[in-house]
């Protein structure tokens, strides 16, 4: 595992010392990369015990352990410059690791503590533990998944749907979706016009129905995360779904999922794409 520390100017390799002798290296010991912690509700009655209501998962707090190693004296004070530059840059921060197979995966991070240095502790190293928070407690992947149905591509669609076209009035089959997250991943959909009733039925069978029309020239975006949906000019256009809409996501693993968009023509595509969680790193 690999980790990397940027801000919008700089990007910090925590493998420096490990890769060329000289840079951050980040040391055994770093907490806060497991599982995140909860708040459980509970519910007490009259009676013995206590009824589980639900959880919500903590933001983390993250301890990372700093051996920042120079060629020189003046090497080494560049070097932690470069670090408290990156720390106090208040246009964010992100932190990422990169998995053995070299999967990217990142969260927001904000600098809340740490940072002492014993200044005269060498002449071309120095040691410092730095605090992170990560109010999202999920670490996601840098590069999205994406599925094209329609269009070019109408043969990602499974089935009886894997000879026909996004062509005919109607269209409707099954795709499936690959979360290689340990956490369930929300899709978003982008439906390119023309065509009207747009559905999208998750893996239990939830459903979300459009019941809009879209033109040649225009398009939706339903973000499954958020609950937004707009049309390819940004206007909000909720009050074309359906009552009681279902936004869903995609469990670990592969899920096969159901679209479908009618009145279409072969210039008429959906394109889903999704991005994997995880929450622990090793």
């Amino acid at each position: 595992m690999k980790l990397e520390l940027s801000s919008a100017s700089d990007r910090l390799s925590l493998d420096g010392f490990e890769m060329e002798g000289v840079g951050f290296q980040a040391l055994a010991g770093a907490t806060g990369l497991g599982l995140p912690q909860l708040s459980v509700q509970w519910l007490e009655g009259a009676g013995d015990g206590a009824a589980y209501r639900g959880r919500r998962v903590l933001p983390r707090d993250i301890d990372i352990p700093l051996d920042i190693v120079g060629r020189d004296r003046a090497h080494l004070s560049e070097l932690v410059t470069r670090l408290a530059r990156v720390l106090a840059d208040e246009s964010g921060l992100t932190l990422t690791y990169i998995d053995s197979e070299g999967g990217r995966w990142s969260t927001p991070v904000a600098w809340i503590g740490g940072g002492e240095m014993d200044a005269g502790a060498g002449t071309r190293d120095v040691q410092t533990v730095i605090t992170l928070r990560a109010p999202s407690p999920y670490f996601l992947a840098e590069s999205p998944q994406t599925v094209t149905i329609g269009g070019a591509t109408a043969g990602a669609f499974l089935s009886s749907m894997s000879s026909m076209p996004l062509a005919s009035s109607q269209a409707i089959g099954s795709v499936q979706l690959s979360n290689e997250g340990d956490v369930p991943a929300y899709p978003t959909f982008q439906v390119f016009g023309p065509g009207d009733n747009f559905k999208a039925i998750g893996p239990k069978g939830q459903t979300l129905h459009y019941t809009g029309a879209i033109t040649s020239m225009g398009s939706i975006n339903v973000d499954m995360g958020t609950g937004v949906v707009r049309d390819g000019a940004q206007t909000n256009v909720y009050r074309y779904l359906a009552p009681a809409p279902s936004f869903w996501a995609v469990p670990p693993g592969t899920s096969t999922v159901s679209v479908s968009l009618l009145n279409t023509t072969a210039a008429s595509k959906i394109v889903v794409s999704w991005r994997p969680r995880k929450w622990v790193v090793i």
